[in-house]
């Protein structure tokens, strides 16, 4: 409450302000003037086009709104984006949900795709398991598409597509700048970036856009010392159990604040007219991360503190070399977008919560040396991904403006992902208990897969004006999978059981595919009022492919989603006010579910089906040098029939029900929304500005399972506040700013180090960005 009494009164204030200067003026304003909200341009339907003339639910970030929150990565946007959801493990570990369509299932390389897709430009960068976390400087604007857009999109775009648009080059003049930033965690270390950017023009027909950055975030996690007792159970010759207790302790890993982040990278572009026709535009981005630490806290340890007894390390790195051809057949538009993408993640983590949760197995924790020296069987996890990915994508598009539009094409993509994890014990391969458990090294359990996923589409979609200002729109999309996996998988004393002893690379237990093909559809009708109002009504569907499970004999199918939506995009007092707004009911069909097996296991399947309700809201209005955004979405999504309990894999609804019809889906709050306010004076030669923004969402579940979802428990809803002021005086800007102004820890997700009972009992929370104070200088030229 204290809180949203804040932010109410800085509003108020503003406001007041506002309408106090505004008053004398009653004269009308032109669109575009300062005193208008400008418009806003997207390429959502594949052409650009107004927002307000797009009968899409769609959200889109302009440079403006990014800058004035700092955003640098998707853990700030996606604060501005009510319909969007997400769990996390920390930077370069997040998956990405729309309108609540998760089910919440642990998994990694070998999970299910993604049900959101992640573009950069016209070309996909969704990866399986995490996301790619672009950094977000020098953009054009961030595109959040509500809903299914299987039409004109690929087969991640199951309940929705985030689109990070960059600047192009531009031939017409020099443009430059920078960005420096100085910040620092209320209660841990300090950090800092470098950003800047250069549009040179070559010629009149050729330019280059270069773009670098360096991010520092100091570290708010606190290690501290704990010990623990193993009691390591273990079977005698006569097959008795008893226990060996072994107590360790982590003092050598104590350390405050030991979660810094380092990511530099950087984007460069060549833009050439080679006629009046054709353009075409080669790019590379790259960018590199290297993390340290944890990400997520311990309750029981204590507000923001852990009790790991590995500090860790991650290193994800990656790069795109795209080509862009823009140009045109007669009248007609033809695209061409193709990519190569190449991603390394490596990660070494902590994995001792799981080894105090498997202690109670007898065997599983009992090692010792040949002379009978005890050793420690906490246990740590090396995950090392190799993921490529092409993709090729050639559209035609017909004139504007005839009576008739039209766009179709060609997608196919192949991403290939060298999958290996490592879940080791140190010295394990020195122990007694080494011909059982230690094939490769000192691991346990280990991954060494090969995934290859292929995907192949015909689209088209047209825009048929049945009136002046009543529009059909109809599309289809026409797809074809396969997705393939060989390799082993499982706990390595098992490899003698596939010929593999010693383990080698050429050892498989697992050799599958599998394919698929259909059509995903869409039909919308858009009633233009008037030149500032539109309503329109939408039935799109969309579909994720299936796949294969580590055990071979169990194939899960592509899952589909439809939607039934209706919208409305409006502008009011003379383009001062706008406001956007659906209202929708979605079919979640078949939904691909991991189901924990032995020892943590996870497989896949298809449960059953989900209704998804909800309401959207996007409001903007400027009145002079007051600006206010407020955005909000309320999501109702339950399960339509109920999810058996399931043994080895197979739905037994005789045995009990693991979660009844009407059980919420789990991660996505019922309500998040965003409110900003923004005052800029009318001072001269500066510009000076007060800003302050809160941020709401309300509870959500853990997990699907209701047993599950008891023991990891529900986040708690909450509200952060964020505030900036600063001036601008000939291009150049200084902005102070608080995040997090009353150091509210929300919880954004809770995870544990596996998803069986046993490990929910030891859940770690995600928490939002802790109390931040930063300083900003910039500058345009």
């Amino acid at each position: 409450m204290k809180i949203r009494n804040v932010a109410t009164g800085l509003i108020t204030l503003m406001v007041q302000a506002s309408l106090a200067r505004a008053a004398p003026a009653q004269q009308v304003a032109a669109p575009g003037s300062d005193s208008t909200l400008e418009e806003i341009v997207v390429t959502a339907q594949r052409r650009s086009e107004n927002l307000q003339r797009v009968p899409i639910s769609m959200q889109a970030l302009a440079p403006e709104t990014l800058e004035q929150h700092q955003v640098a990565s998707f853990d700030d946007y996606q604060k501005l984006l009510p319909s969007v959801s997400f769990q996390s493990l920390g930077p370069g570990n997040s998956q990405l949900f729309f309108r609540g369509v998760t089910s919440g299932s642990e998994g990694d390389a070998l999970s299910t795709q993604p049900t959101a897709a992640v573009y950069l430009d016209d070309i996909p960068v969704t990866t399986i398991y995490s996301m790619l976390d672009v950094h977000i400087y020098d953009v054009a604007r961030v595109e959040a598409l509500s809903g299914p857009q299987g039409t004109l999109f690929g087969a991640s775009s199951l309940s929705g597509t985030m689109r990070i648009i960059t600047n192009k080059p531009d031939p017409s003049g020099f443009k430059a700048g920078y960005d420096l930033q100085f910040n620092k965690f209320g209660m841990g270390q300090t950090g800092g970036s470098a950003e800047a950017f250069l549009n040179l023009p070559l010629s009149d027909r050729a330019a280059l856009r270069v773009m670098g950055f360096y991010d520092h975030s100091g570290g708010y996690i606190d290690n501290t010392l704990t010990s623990r007792t193993y009691q390591r159970p273990h079977e005698l010759a006569d097959g008795s159990i008893v226990n060996s207790p072994l107590t360790v302790n982590n003092a050598g890993f104590v350390k405050n604040d030991f979660n810094p982040v380092d990511v530099s990278g950087g984007r460069i572009a060549l833009g050439i007219d080679l006629n009046d026709s054709w353009t075409i535009t080669p790019s590379v981005v790259a960018q590199n991360q290297q993390a340290k630490g944890a990400f997520l806290y311990d309750p029981q340890a204590g507000d923001l503190k852990i009790h790991n007894f590995l500090q860790g390390a991650e290193n994800d790195q990656w790069y795109q070399a795209a080509l862009a051809v823009n140009g045109k057949i007669s009248n007609w538009d033809l695209v061409y977008s193709g990519g190569y993408m190449h991603r390394r993640h490596v990660l070494v983590q902590d994995y001792s919560y799981y080894t105090v949760a498997y202690d109670q197995y007898p065997g599983y924790t009992y090692f010792q040396d040949a002379d009978g020296t005890p050793v420690d069987p906490t246990q740590f996890e090396r995950y090392d991904q190799t993921f490529n990915k092409q993709t090729h994508e050639l559209r035609i598009s017909s004139p504007s403006g005839g009576r008739v539009n039209f766009t179709g094409g060609l997608f196919y993509q192949r991403q290939t992902d060298l999958f290996q994890t490592f879940f080791y014990v140190p010295g394990l391969s020195q122990t007694v208990q080494a011909p059982d458990w230690a094939v490769t090294g000192d691991s346990i359990y280990h991954s060494h897969v090969n995934r290859v996923d292929r995907d192949t589409a015909a689209f088209s979609q047209a825009d048929f004006h049945i009136t002046p200002d009543l529009t059909l729109t109809g599309g289809i999309r026409a797809y074809r999978y396969k997705n393939a996996v060989e390799g082993f998988t499982g706990f390595v004393s098992s490899a003698a059981a596939v010929g593999c002893v010693p383990y080698t690379d050429a050892c498989v237990n697992l050799n599958r595919s599998a394919e698929g093909s259909g059509e995903t559809h869409k039909v919308s009708l858009a009633w233009q009022v008037d030149p500032d109002r539109m309503i329109y009504a939408t039935y799109s569907t969309g579909y994720r492919p299936g796949g294969i499970n580590r055990r071979t004999a169990v194939q899960y199918n592509e899952d589909k989603l439809s939607n039934y939506e209706i919208g409305f995009k409006s502008s009011w007092l003379d383009h001062r006010l706008r406001v956007n707004g659906a209202t929708y009911f979605e079919r979640w069909s078949g939904i691909q579910y991991g189901v924990i097996g032995a020892l943590g296991a996870v497989s896949f399947i298809n449960a059953g089906d989900a209704d998804i309700k909800g309401i959207e809201l996007d409001t903007q209005l400027k009145l002079g040098g007051f600006s206010l955004m407020a955005n909000g979405a309320y999501n109702d999504a339950k399960l339509a029939t109920p999810f058996c309990t399931t043994i080895d894999n197979v739905h037994r609804c005789d045995l009990g029900v693991a979660a009844p019809k009407g059980t919420r889906l789990p991660v996505q709050p019922r309500f998040k929304g965003t409110v900003t306010a923004r005052y800029e004076f009318d001072s001269r030669p500066s510009k000076p500005f007060v800003q302050a923004s809160i941020t709401s969402q309300g509870d959500a579940t853990s997990r699907l399972s209701l047993n599950e979802n008891a023991l990891l428990g529900t986040t708690p809803g909450f509200s952060t506040v964020d505030a900036s002021a600063g001036l601008t005086v000939n291009r150049f800007n200084v902005e102070l700013f608080v995040q997090n102004v009353f150091d509210e820890r929300g919880q954004l997700s809770r995870n544990a180090y596996c998803g069986s009972a046993l490990c929910l009992q030891h859940y770690l929370v995600y928490p939002t960005k802790p109390q931040l104070f930063g300083l900003k200088l910039s500058q345009r030229f």
